[in-house]
C-alpha cells in the first residue's frame, strides 16, 4: 500500500489530471450526490498527515528575518490583491470562481515548498519557517480577506469559515504536533526520522486525490454541458502563477543570496491548495464544488510549474555552492552510553533495524561506533552479554558539522571505511546523522 502511495506521490503531475478525468467520468455516469459524505473524512486524511511532520520548533530559530518578512509581505499583499483583480477581470459573472482564485492565493506554502526548495539546492531551513508562518498567518487572515474583498458580491459565512479553519487547520495542527511528540518519545528522534516520518505524506496525497475526485464528480454534468469551462479557468491561473514566479524571482535575485532567493520563490509560489480545497468543500455547501474546481485545476499548473522552475534555477541565481552535510543530514542519532551493556546493544540493533550506533562517553560526547558485526564478533569470542560497552574496542567515528562540505565528509568516510557521518551540534554532541542511504539517494 505504502509503495503504491509513494509511487503516486512521485507522479503527482499525472495523478491529478487522471483523477480529475476519473471524477468527471464518474459524475456523468452516476449520481455523485452520495460522495458529499466523503468530504470531511477526506479532508482530515489530506491535512492531518502534513501536520504530523510540521516542524513548529523551527519558528523560534533566527538568522533569516529579512527573507521571512519579505516572503510574507508578498504572500499577503501583492499576490492576493493580484488574484482578486484577476477574478474581477475573468470571472465578473461567476463570483464563486473568483472566490476560488482568491482562496488559492490566500494560503501560501505547503510541504512541497520544502521539497522543491531542497531539489533546487535552496535554504531548506528558511523554507520550513516560511511554511509554518504562512500556515498560521493565512489561517488568521483568510476569513478577513474573503469578507473584505468578496463580501459585497457573495454572502460570506464568516462563522462557518472560522469554524472550518479550526477543524481543518488548527485541530489537525494540534493533533499532528501531539502525534509527532508521542512518536518521538516512544521511538526516538532517529527512528521517527528514518522510518516513521516518510509514512505520512503519501496519505496526504491520497486525501488530495480523493477531494479532487469528489469536486470533479460534483461538477461533472456542468462541465459536460460547457466543455470550454476548463480552458476559461486555466487562463487566469496561468497568468497568476506566471506573474508570481516572475515577481518572486526578481525580488530574490536582486535582494537575496541564492539559497534564500530560492526559498522565497517556492515560499510564495507554492500555495497550500489542500487546505484551500478543504475550506471550499466544507464551508460553502453546494457552491463549494464550483470553488474547488478552480483550485483542483491549480494543482496541475502549480506542480508542473514548480518542476520546470527547478531546471532553470542555476540560470536565474547562478550555480549552487558546494553542497554541505546539513543539506542531507537526518535529525536524531541512535546511541548508547559506555556504561550500557552488550545485551542493550543487541536490543537496540534488533528493535530499530539499524546496522550501527554511537557510543557516548562523559558529557554525552561521542567516543566511537559499534556495528552489528562488532557486536556479533564479541559474542563469538565468548564475551558475556552483561559486560559494558567500555570493555569493547570501538570502531572509528566520522564526525562533521552541518557546515562541513559534502566532499570533505565523503573523503573522511573513505579514509575510515565507515559510511555514516555523525553530525555534531554547536555543543559537540551528536544531533544528526548522514547515512550512506541518503547519500546514494541524493547522488542518484
Amino acid at each position: 500500500m505504502l509503495k503504491l502511495l509513494h509511487a503516486i506521490q512521485k507522479k503527482l503531475i499525472l495523478a491529478i489530471p487522471l483523477t480529475m478525468l476519473a471524477g468527471l467520468a464518474a459524475g456523468i455516469v452516476w449520481n455523485p450526490a452520495p460522495l458529499k459524505q466523503l468530504i470531511v473524512p477526506l479532508t482530515f486524511l489530506m491535512v492531518f498527515p502534513m501536520m504530523v511532520n510540521l516542524q513548529l520548533k523551527k519558528v523560534i530559530e533566527g538568522g533569516d528575518t529579512k527573507v521571512q518578512l519579505v516572503t510574507q509581505l508578498l504572500n499577503f499583499t501583492i499576490i492576493p490583491l493580484f488574484a482578486f483583480g484577476m477574478g474581477k477581470l475573468f470571472f465578473a459573472d461567476a463570483p464563486y470562481l473568483a472566490l476560488g482564485l482568491l482562496l488559492a492565493s490566500l494560503l501560501p506554502t505547503s510541504g512541497m515548498t520544502i521539497s522543491w526548495t531542497g531539489m533546487a539546492n535552496g535554504n531548506m531551513a528558511a523554507a520550513v519557517k516560511m511554511t509554518v508562518f504562512g500556515l498560521i498567518i493565512g489561517s488568521i487572515l483568510t476569513p478577513i480577506y474573503i469578507k473584505g474583498l468578496m463580501g459585497t458580491v457573495i454572502e460570506i459565512p464568516m462563522a462557518k469559515i472560522f469554524t472550518q479553519i479550526m477543524v481543518v487547520v488548527v485541530l489537525p495542527l494540534v493533533l499532528g504536533n501531539m502525534t509527532q511528540r508521542l512518536l518521538i518519545r516512544r521511538y526516538g528522534m532517529a527512528h521517527y526520522q528514518k522510518d516513521l516520518k516518510p509514512m505520512f505524506p503519501p496519505f496526504s496525497t491520497l486525501g488530495v486525490l480523493g477531494i479532487v475526485f469528489v469536486a470533479m464528480a460534483l461538477k461533472a454534468r456542468s462541465i459536460a454541458d460547457h466543455p470550454g469551462q476548463l480552458l476559461r479557468l486555466a487562463v487566469p491561473l496561468i497568468l497568476l502563477y506566471g506573474v508570481n514566479f516572475v515577481l518572486s524571482t526578481l525580488v530574490g535575485r536582486f535582494f537575496f543570496k541564492r539559497g534564500d532567493a530560492i526559498a522565497l520563490v517556492y515560499g510564495t509560489v507554492m500555495r497550500n491548495l489542500s487546505i484551500a480545497l478543504a475550506i471550499a468543500m466544507t464551508a460553502f455547501g453546494k457552491d463549494g464544488a464550483e470553488i474547488a474546481l478552480i483550485i483542483a485545476l491549480a494543482y496541475i499548473i502549480q506542480v508542473q510549474a514548480a518542476a520546470w522552475y527547478v531546471k532553470f534555477t542555476d540560470r536565474f541565481f547562478g550555480p549552487a555552492g558546494e553542497e554541505t552535510v546539513g543539506q542531507l543530514m537526518l535529525e536524531g542519532v541512535f546511541s548508547l552510553h559506555r556504561s550500557d551493556t552488550l545485551q542493550q546493544a543487541l536490543q537496540l540493533l534488533a528493535e530499530e533495524h539499524i546496522h550501527s550506533f554511537v557510543v557516548l562517553g562523559e558529557n554525552d560526547r561521542p567516543e566511537g561506533m559499534l556495528s552489528t558485526s562488532a557486536v556479533l564478533d564479541a559474542l563469538a569470542d565468548g564475551l558475556p552479554r552483561t559486560i559494558t560497552l567500555s570493555d569493547l574496542e570501538l570502531e572509528p567515528l566520522v564526525v562533521a558539522t552541518a557546515a562541513t562540505p559534502l566532499r570533505e565528509a565523503l573523503q573522511n568516510m573513505k579514509r575510515s571505511h565507515e559510511y555514516k557521518v555523525i553530525v555534531l551540534d554547536k555543543n559537540g554532541r551528536p544531533a544528526n546523522v548522514l547515512t550512506q542511504e541518503e547519500l546514494i539517494r541524493h547522488l542518484a
